[in-house]
């Protein structure tokens, strides 16, 4: 079971830490990665998809390429890194006139496209292929006593035929699932599947909006839970709902709920080292790290 590991551009400029999670459990889990050398920005929404097709389609079938010529599919975290992708590949396979000139373009470097490369995100991979039963089995130290929420990336849920890898973008538990496998117990509340607010361009248009955003979710959660912890499975939402808190802070508020990358609490459950996977945040962690001792 390989997969070429498509890191995305935050994971490993900001964010190392998730990268390393990813590179230890996943082996470990009976799944081989390959380094998808010189792959490029996916690109995300509001640059080249937004702007230029042409160039989206072409940077979309060259790193599609990469995986074509290893042989593999390819495993993504970021969610929109993993929409980006996907959708550049609908649109490839779907439109010849398009794969024609993204193959004209690449030509040039002396690869092309042949659709043969299908990305698959993490929770995807995590869920279907490792399966629920091996990531028990796996568990060092359990979660147990721990109370979750968990922030479905909103790029993996629409467009469902497009992105979706659950029976439902309406009501997903995947997550939720793959958190419960950890020892935990999943809370629910009204704004489970809503946005982070990280993605849809916010940033770029409108910080007081994205920052809007994390706010309702959170506050619902304060009001609704009694969680210990966020769980993501997607590098914007991880970024986003760890550092808003601090900006809402300064408010009056307070907010300071530690939120963690999926594979992160795996490699911690797994007994891998908390300064290798799980060092760089801004809510402090120390306390869910020293539970799982």
């Amino acid at each position: 079971m390989a997969y070429g590991l498509f890191l995305g551009c935050n994971m490993p400029a900001i964010r190392p830490d998730v990268e390393k999670a990813i590179r230890l459990t996943m082996p470990a889990l009976g799944v081989e990665l390959l380094d998808m050398e010189g792959y490029v920005c996916c690109p995300a929404f509001g640059t080249f998809p937004s702007l230029d097709e042409e160039a989206h389609l072409a940077v979309s079938a060259w790193n599609l390429s990469i995986g074509e010529k290893k042989g593999v599919d390819i495993l993504v975290e970021c969610g929109s890194c993993y929409r980006s992708l996907r959708s550049g590949k609908r649109c490839l396979d779907q439109h010849e006139a398009h794969r024609k000139r993204a193959n004209e373009l690449l030509a040039k470097t002396g690869r092309s496209y042949e659709g043969k490369a299908t990305p698959r995100h993490i929770s995807d991979v995590l869920l279907h292929e490792v399966g629920l039963s091996t990531i028990r089995a796996a568990v060092k130290k359990p979660l147990g006593g721990l109370r979750a929420v968990v922030q479905y990336p909103c790029h993996t849920l629409f467009p469902h035929k497009t992105v979706g890898f659950e029976e439902s973008s309406v009501r997903p538990h995947g997550l939720a699932d793959l958190v419960e496998a950890l020892g935990a117990s999943v809370e629910h509340f009204s704004a489970e599947y809503q946005c982070c607010g990280g993605a849809g361009g916010f940033h770029g248009s409108s910080k007081a909006e994205a920052n809007a955003f994390a706010k309702t979710k959170l506050d619902a959660i304060i009001a609704e839970t009694r969680a210990d912890l966020i769980v993501v499975s997607c590098i914007t939402c991880l970024m986003h709902l760890d550092n808003v808190q601090k900006e809402l802070s300064r408010d009056g508020a307070s907010y300071a709920i530690p939120v963690f990358d999926y594979n992160q609490l795996l490699a911690l459950c797994m007994g891998f080292d908390a300064q290798q996977v799980a060092s760089l945040c801004t809510v402090p962690r120390q306390a869910i790290v020293n539970a799982l001792r």
